[in-house]
């Protein structure tokens, strides 16, 4: 029989597929005294020590912050006016088909009550009408075909004026493929290539070329294709998002802290470590708090704390060269801004709760939180005001306070009643710890399984065996890595799910392009 995953014929359907299947031969428990120590919890790191406590592992869970979450952390905030509110990062759109990470949610609500659908995805531009991904068909290719003939911005001329074959190269997916042609070209040079008119690369390849925190020309166009086959052309349900109704600590932290120690894990915060080393048969960890010693040890740090890590664990580094050389390669994306405002009064009705942003400067999203999660809400409508976040993804700003004002000029550009607001509250952030994908850098980063046996790396910068992006990228690398410890204590895999591997046109010769 062939295996759907591995066949050379391009599916004709777009399904949810099983891309990890346990052995139901193995135990589901690990022996007794297997023990791990899983660094950084976010949600590379939450995912993989709720898969291991709940089979038996011994967990520790090591976070040098005083939160859990990474760049989906939040922590609180107090007003002037007293009130004390939840912040985070930045909005985070919880797509319907991140199996994995929504199979980890589950554990603390098996219904999702905690998600809401967020209706509408415009994508808004001074320059030209707003465009609506929302509402289109979740099966490829009927996506596509309503999405070329409703859009305002895609037009067939535009079909008929790109370049044939940038246009397979988008719709025929395959990783090796995908990867030797188009991992050295960046994602301008692409769109170049591809031959779009002005306002269709603007309205509907750039907005989402940016929202993985890089410029085009630091974007890989390998990476562009592969995101755009995973969350257009080979999702099976659809472009459509959820988001938490409450605030992340409350809805997702919190009860994934105390899950975690219902099965006997220890979590630490504000516990950073600052060396690894061989020690015997297993490693030892040194920490704030002192040393500690396992056998097996999970690395979910960002990029510039792995590569601190390693750089800072010669002996780790010597006995691991493959995993140094991968880790001192590792760069990050431009710093992303955060800019989260408490206004006096409404803004306008038609307002949706997110909004993509092509054209501006800075700014390249906007988030009605009043509209979104209970507290911001609750906080609206007893002053009158509400909450609006700005987000660049690849700011150019120095600062924060200089991303704020120039983001602030561009919503008042795209929104003008926000001109007349006064600001009660401002909260900022502007810092790079996202991954960068840029041009040639495939096969570089690390995988989840290392060349120091009993280390994992796990991370939404990893190399994975599956397509995959951003929070899912993070939680499935997770549950890899603790399943090369299931494996390794002789216990079964926990299974993974994932969209189609292959686009549509995968295996179809090169087009010939225009001379």
């Amino acid at each position: 029989m062939t295996d759907p995953l591995t066949s050379r014929a391009a599916p004709l359907r777009m399904r949810r597929r099983r891309l990890v299947v346990p052995d139901p031969a193995l135990p589901r428990e690990v022996p007794p005294g297997t023990e791990a120590v899983v660094v950084g919890a976010g949600v590379a790191g939450v995912s993989a020590a709720v898969v291991l406590a709940e089979r038996g592992v011994r967990v520790r869970l090591l976070e040098a912050a005083e939160h859990l979450g990474g760049r989906l952390g939040a922590w609180p905030e107090v007003l002037p006016d007293g009130t004390e509110q939840v912040v985070e990062h930045g909005f985070h759109a919880f797509f319907r088909h991140y199996y994995t990470w929504r199979a980890v949610l589950g554990r603390i609500d098996p219904g999702l009550g905690f998600l809401g659908p967020v209706d509408g995805y415009p994508v808004i531009s001074r320059r030209w009408p707003d465009e609506d991904l929302s509402g289109l068909p979740a099966a490829p290719p009927l996506n596509l075909l309503t999405l070329i003939l409703r859009s305002k911005s895609l037009s067939w001329r535009d079909m008929a004026g790109a370049d044939p074959d940038a246009g397979r190269a988008l719709l025929a997916y395959d990783r090796a493929t995908t990867t030797a042609e188009l991992d050295g070209v960046d994602a301008a040079a692409f769109l170049d290539r591809l031959g779009m008119s002005e306002r269709t690369r603007g309205m509907l390849f750039e907005a989402f070329a940016r929202s993985f925190f890089c410029d085009q020309d630091g974007l890989s166009a390998g990476e562009l294709v592969a995101m755009f086959h995973y969350y257009f052309l080979g999702n099976p349900e659809g472009i459509g998002f959820d988001a938490p109704v409450t605030d992340h600590r409350t809805a997702i932290w919190d009860p994934l802290a105390a899950h975690l120690r219902a099965h006997g894990a220890e979590v630490r915060t504000g516990s950073r470590v600052t060396r690894l080393e061989p020690d015997g048969q297993g490693w030892r960890l040194a920490t704030d708090a002192g040393d500690l010693t396992t056998r097996h040890v999970v690395l979910a740090l960002d990029p510039a704390g792995l590569r601190g890590l390693l750089g800072a664990s010669p002996a780790a580094a010597a006995s691991a060269p493959r995993l140094a050389a991968h880790c001192a390669g590792l760069g990050t994306a431009p710093p992303f801004a955060v800019t989260r405002l408490w206004l006096d009064r409404d803004v306008a009705p038609a307002r949706a709760v997110f909004s993509a942003v092509s054209g501006e400067r800075t700014l390249d999203s906007i988030t009605v939180y009043s509209r979104l999660e209970a507290p911001s809400a609750e906080w609206a409508a007893r002053t009158g005001g509400s909450v609006v976040e700005l987000h660049s993804y690849a700011c150019p700003e120095p600062d924060a306070k200089a991303a704020t004002g120039a983001m602030y000029a561009e919503l008042v550009g795209l929104w003008p009643e926000v001109g007349g607001a006064e600001v009660l509250h401002t909260h900022q952030r502007h810092e790079a710890t996202a991954p960068a994908f840029p041009p040639g850098r495939a096969g570089t980063r690390p995988g989840v399984r290392t060349d120091a046996r009993g280390v994992r790396v796990a991370g939404d910068f990893v190399e994975l065996p599956y397509l995959a992006g951003l929070m899912e990228r993070a939680a499935m690398s997770g549950v890899l890595a603790a399943n090369d410890v299931l494996a390794e204590a002789g216990a079964a895999a926990e299974p993974v799910d994932g969209v189609p591997q292959r686009g549509l046109l995968a295996g179809v010769p090169r087009i010939r392009g225009r001379a």
